[in-house]
């Protein structure tokens, strides 16, 4: 099985730039990359920040590229998203408590995609009726279940950020801690940095980001950082015993360099590059 992984987004007005970048542009020239390497993909998950301001008009644009695309795709919201706004575009991805929470059959068990956003806030919350949906939802779904959302459900080392993580990460924590043997994989977004851990022995990971890269400024106290870094997405590949999650880094301008043969006996010193 494979997935692909988008997060971070940050559609914006035409014409308007982030850092420089065109969001709108390189969520496109993300989406053709992925889709010319990955055409076997089984689906594309966006986990959050889809909108930068939560606009109306990219909510409209999103679907309208979505249904042009020849795989579905799932999305979720993050901080910078706006709830009821997103709710006039994609009502049907609401579940019966008013959140974007929801399960996805996959041909190797479930993913289920899940809502960490709060009013007036970049942090992420789960609350208590969040809380109760995935709990029934991990102890009846088929597993293994992947698990998809926006903010990171564990702290990174980088004050800054964990100030505005997933702030009932214990809640959280709690309802899958039981489950760790069901669920597979958490994968999130939010950082804008690869990133890669566990959680109670759950594996977790995140990708860059389509537009705007973080960068790891482990002294910094008030302010997030960030860095002229290649714009990047996630590609999955699965099977009934292994995971592995790549960090495609499609916004990448330099050479590819052709190193040699990964057969041994076509290693010598007059071949190889270095």
């Amino acid at each position: 099985m494979k997935l692909l992984h988008f997060t971070d987004i940050h559609l914006t007005k035409e014409g308007d730039t982030i850092g420089g970048r065109d969001p709108n542009a390189n969520f496109l020239k993300g989406l053709n990359h992925a889709l010319a390497l990955h055409a076997d993909a089984e689906a594309i998950f966006i986990t959050g920040d889809l909108s930068d301001w939560g606009d109306a008009e990219d909510y409209v644009r999103l679907k309208s590229q979505m249904a042009a695309l020849p795989l579905p795709v799932h999305l979720m919201i993050g901080n910078h998203d706006d709830r009821p706004t997103f709710a006039q575009t994609f009502p049907d991805l609401f579940n019966d408590d008013g959140f974007v929470q929801y399960a996805v059959p996959l041909s190797i068990g479930t993913a289920l995609c899940l809502d960490t956003w709060a009013p007036e806030t970049h942090a992420g919350h789960y609350c208590d009726r969040r809380a109760a949906w995935l709990s029934a939802q991990l102890e009846h779904v088929p597993g293994p279940v992947w698990l998809f959302m926006h903010h990171n459900p564990v702290p990174i080392g980088i004050e800054p950020m964990d100030k505005i993580m997933l702030l009932d990460a214990d809640r959280f924590a709690a309802v899958v801690a039981p489950h760790r043997d069901k669920v597979r994989h958490i994968f999130h977004g939010h950082c804008h940095l690869p990133l890669t851990g566990s959680l109670h022995g759950i594996p977790l990971s995140a990708p860059r980001g389509t537009n705007h890269a973080g960068w790891p400024d482990f002294g910094a106290t008030r302010l997030l950082s960030t860095a002229a870094l290649p714009e990047a997405y996630g590609a999955i590949l699965a099977t009934e015993t292994t995971t592995l999650a790549h960090m495609v880094e499609f916004g990448y301008a330099g050479d590819i360099i052709g190193e040699g043969s990964p057969d041994y006996a076509d290693w010598n010193r007059m071949t190889m590059v270095r």
